[in-house]
């Protein structure tokens, strides 16, 4: 696990590439993206970026390319703020964060369905034995008469 510093280093990243996502980059294929988190090597040589696009398939297409085209940039501006004598690689992943965690919320609703379901056929059903088929004192001196 990386130690404090690299996590300290990490958050910086995600800061400099928001920010300038948000007012340097001016490629109109650059969709509505927020920047969720920056995974950085122990070594500091390498930072994945992952980031989430709001819109379809071809606003999330576009932002891919437009992150690509601005990698340089971007780059250049981190290494200039961090001020570290090597400054990481960066490597653009989209988040599947929110994709999965809709298809869990889709799961959930679907378990919650068949629970509701269950409770239903059970509201009105019987025991097949006894209700309460565990012997009591009083059962067992009766045997034995």
């Amino acid at each position: 696990m990386p130690g404090p510093r690299v996590n300290k280093v990490a958050d910086r990243i995600k800061v400099v590439v928001a920010e300038m996502l948000e007012r340097r980059i001016k490629d109109p294929r650059l969709g509505f993206v927020t920047v969720t988190d920056v995974r950085l090597t122990g070594d500091a040589q390498h930072a994945s970026v992952f980031y989430t696009v709001m819109g379809d398939q071809k606003a999330i297409d576009g932002t891919a390319q437009a992150l690509e085209s601005a990698k340089g940039v971007i780059r250049s501006e981190v290494g200039k703020q961090l001020g570290v004598r090597h400054t990481p690689s960066l490597e653009f992943h989209l988040d599947a964060v929110p994709e999965n965690a809709k298809a869990i919320e889709e799961l959930l609703e679907r378990a919650r369905q068949r629970d509701a379901e269950v409770a239903a056929r059970a509201a009105g059903a019987d025991f097949a034995g006894d209700p309460d088929p565990y012997k009591k004192k009083d059962d067992a001196d009766d045997e034995d008469a």
